[in-house]
């Protein structure tokens, strides 16, 4: 089995791995917590809403959306991990098929491997408050996934 192969195969096979656990800890730790808190402040706003207290239910909204947007980046993140790391599976099977010598289709497979990873790390933590370099670190993954992804569609299109 080649390098980039491996690389790509069990690379793809441990983010996976990992997205599940990330996943399993989230359902059973955390994400009750979190739906709770999101149905008590949209609840609460509704009541504070009824009862004419705006201030009141401004706020509650606002934790609300705060709550909502760590949900959704939670899910994102153990989601992100896993259907990156099954892409990289799919590709590790055809990645020899690549029309580039066995060094660039290395550097690709770590290419796509590095970005895999970094981009769902930095999505998890713009809910920590380090928004800042979470979305730096989501942008510089994905903008790696996406040129190995680009630079592996150029290898295939290849005669």
């Amino acid at each position: 089995m080649s390098r980039d192969r491996k690389v790509l195969i069990f690379g793809g096979i441990a983010l996976a791995l990992i997205g599940m656990a990330y996943g399993l800890y989230y359902a059973v730790s955390v994400e009750h917590q979190t739906l709770d808190q999101m149905g008590g402040s949209l609840a609460g706003a509704f009541v504070s809403a009824a009862e004419r207290k705006g201030p009141e239910s401004k706020t509650l909204l606002a934790s609300y959306g705060e709550a909502k947007y760590r949900y959704v980046r939670q899910v994102d993140v153990h989601s992100h991990w896993i259907g990156l790391g099954m892409l990289m599976i799919v590709l590790g099977v055809v990645f020899e098929e690549l029309r580039f010598a066995e060094r660039r289709r290395v550097l690709l497979a770590w290419s796509l491997l590095a970005g895999s990873a970094i981009f769902p790390a930095g999505v998890m933590l713009q809910t920590v408050n380090l928004q800042t370099m979470g979305s730096a670190l989501a942008i510089a993954g994905s903008g790696l996934v996406i040129g190995a992804l680009v630079a592996t569609a150029a290898g295939f299109a290849r005669a």
